[in-house]
């Protein structure tokens, strides 16, 4: 009966190197996606016509303002990767918040975070 209620511990091993990937993978790219909002390099548009100047400047502070939303979410998936592996450890990783089942090991695999079964999320609707 146990088992029903939640993954073994060698199925929470196996999405423990899951999530620990997933984490790396992504904090590899909020710096890529920090570096690019930090970096204030000019694109050598000083000899430029000046209306092409201001074109550059706009865009660079549209894709500055689109890199900072990037990042701020790439730091929440972060978090819930982080809060899923507390939740590994605590051996409550899997089941469904609403429903209490097992969401499903394929939900899981790629949505490693998923605190919702797929019937708990329909229910939001």
């Amino acid at each position: 009966m146990e088992t029903t209620n939640r993954y073994s511990d060698k199925e929470l091993l196996e999405f423990k190197k899951i999530i620990l990937e997933k984490i790396s993978k992504a904090q590899n790219d909020l710096k890529l996606l920090k570096s690019a909002y930090m970096n204030d390099g000019n694109n050598g548009t000083d000899d430029t016509a000046p209306t092409f100047k201001a074109f550059e400047e706009g865009s660079e502070t549209m894709s500055k303002e689109a890199n900072t939303q990037l990042a701020i979410r790439q730091e929440k998936f972060i978090r819930d990767l982080k809060n899923a592996l507390i939740r590994i450890e605590n051996k409550t990783f899997g089941v469904c918040r609403v429903t209490g089942k097992l969401i499903s090991a394929e939900r899981l695999k790629l949505v490693p975070h998923a605190t919702l079964s797929i019937e708990a999320k329909n229910m939001q609707r």
